[in-house]
């Protein structure tokens, strides 16, 4: 299982729009991707006017229909004017204990 961590920071007072089109958008990749789990986080506080936003999706690279990165960034583009800075993506993969 590999795991997507995608943060940013957007300005509080866009929270509300970007909660929409993230939304829409995670809504449309799990559509296209149906074994894609897709969360959307958002810190509780903002720091000097800005929210720290987190995308998280998990899937199984092995499963037909996974999507890369490049279509989950493809899909992200209708969120760059709202986003203050670039997206860090993160990457693990689950261990076996």
């Amino acid at each position: 299982m590999t795991e997507l961590f995608i943060y940013y920071r957007v300005k509080a007072d866009r929270a509300e729009t970007l909660l929409r089109q993230a939304q829409a958008m995670q809504q449309r990749l799990r559509y296209h991707h149906p074994r894609l789990s897709a969360r959307l986080l958002r810190r509780p506080e903002a720091s000097d006017g800005m929210h720290t936003w987190m995308e998280i999706y998990a899937c199984d690279p092995a499963e037909a229909g996974a999507p890369p990165l490049a279509a989950i960034e493809a899909e992200a583009a209708c969120l760059a004017e709202l986003i203050d800075g670039a997206r860090h993506v993160e990457t693990f993969i689950a261990c076996a204990c």
